[in-house]
């Protein structure tokens, strides 16, 4: 793996919470380290869910992505190593898009934070908060690919026009080549006809841009990131993990490398 090649940068996006974003930003993130590629993950939401999952107290930081995107900190300033190296968010960043709101440019501050580190990794995932404000259009401005998390039901599934209406606005203005890598069903709970029903629907209007991956509901992710951990790292032989492997080979195959 030569330092010539750019990172591939991937969002995980919904506006709709309880998505299993955060868990699937991390437990791929996860993944691609075990298979030997160097991942940068960024905590874009102001909860900080991404980097208390790593078992780091969003509170006692004394700098975060705020700074990275307000004050134009270095971001290497702000990342931490754990099981992936992760740039950390705080609570400041709930109040970013007022701060950057009379900086010019201010769609472009992650893409430009991420300019002197976008060779040292071969994947920069970004976590993003449950919206299409100015934090997550930073994230698509600045990314190639795009995965969706959709939990298995149909209010989570009309999240997603409004998700391609924002996408075709940043092709237009801000980041042609950004598009959809795939979308992913989780929070599934196989024995209910609705989460089939969902998937049928899913399947119907995006076709194989649906990855044949599913991430079933187990109470293993809400027991892993209170210990600060990946579910790959907490139960390393587990259903969850397995999913989440199976997925990092999907996406690979699809030809991000």
């Amino acid at each position: 793996m030569q330092n010539t090649a750019k990172a591939k940068v991937i969002v995980f996006a919904n506006q709709k919470g309880g998505v299993a974003k955060t868990t699937t930003t991390l437990n791929l993130a996860v993944a691609f380290a075990e298979k030997g590629y160097r991942v940068l993950c960024v905590d874009m939401d102001p909860q900080g869910n991404l980097t208390m999952s790593q078992g780091i107290d969003p509170d006692g930081l004394s700098e975060s992505m705020f700074d990275v995107l307000v004050h134009d900190l270095p971001i290497v300033n702000v990342i931490r190593k754990r099981e992936i190296d992760i740039a950390c968010a705080s609570i400041d960043l709930a109040g970013a898009e007022i701060a950057m709101s009379m900086k010019i440019g201010r769609e472009r501050s992650l893409e430009k934070a991420f300019r002197p580190i976008i060779h040292d990794y071969d994947f920069i995932c970004i976590d993003t908060p449950p919206s299409l404000g100015l934090l997550t259009i930073n994230a698509l401005t600045a990314a190639s690919k795009v995965i969706v998390p959709v939990q298995c039901e149909y209010l989570s599934m009309r999240g997603l026009i409004q998700l391609q209406n924002t996408l075709h606005m940043i092709r237009e203005n801000l980041n042609p080549d950004v598009e959809i890598e795939g979308i992913l069903p989780t929070l599934m709970d196989s024995r209910t006809l609705h989460a089939k029903e969902a998937i049928e629907i899913l399947e119907e209007n995006f076709g194989d841009r649906v990855f044949a991956s599913r991430i079933k509901k187990t109470v293993r992710f809400a027991e892993a990131p209170v210990k600060g951990m990946s579910v790959l790292k907490y139960e390393p032989d587990g259903m969850a993990a397995r999913s989440y492997r199976d997925l990092a080979k999907e996406v690979l195959s699809h030809g991000i490398r």
